[in-house]
């Protein structure tokens, strides 16, 4: 899950593709819809919020995927979270773990824009929670 603190809102999705790149610096991948809101603050706003969700937040995961989502904020009212210290993104608690990254370098890639962004902090890491995996178009059993 991919959030952001725009100016006016928190804003977030579920994201499908997201991949480590490099060790040193520290980089990852996010691929967002060219096409979307998420993506046109992205390219405003370089910090954010990366959360690697638990195999117990299948529902949360499915509420940022949704069309037509509301704002995070609301998304994660009965969800513990927090702000992260670096980029002000709203971030679950109960993940696996969660990164704020900074976006380093912007790449379009079809109808997808990907975002190579440097880990800027480690928010936490749950080494006991299962991951939620999702696989051909459904989230593998935890």
């Amino acid at each position: 899950m991919l959030t952001v603190r725009d100016g006016r809102d928190d804003l977030g999705t579920t994201i499908t593709s997201f991949m480590s790149v490099s060790l040193d610096p520290p980089l990852v991948l996010a691929s967002v819809a060219s096409s979307s809101y998420l993506t046109e603050v992205l390219r405003r706003r370089p910090r954010w919020a990366a959360t690697i969700l638990s195999a117990s937040q299948r529902a949360l995961a499915g509420r940022f995927a949704s069309e037509g989502r509301p704002s995070a904020r609301i998304l994660l009212a009965s969800e513990p979270h927090h702000r992260g210290e670096h980029s002000g993104a709203l971030v679950p608690d109960t993940g696996v773990s969660a990164l704020e990254c900074e976006t380093r370098q912007i790449v379009e890639a079809g109808d997808h824009t990907l975002f190579v962004a440097e880990i800027v902090s480690t928010d936490y890491v749950s080494a006991g929670r299962t991951p939620l995996v999702r696989a051909a178009r459904r989230y593998l059993p935890g």
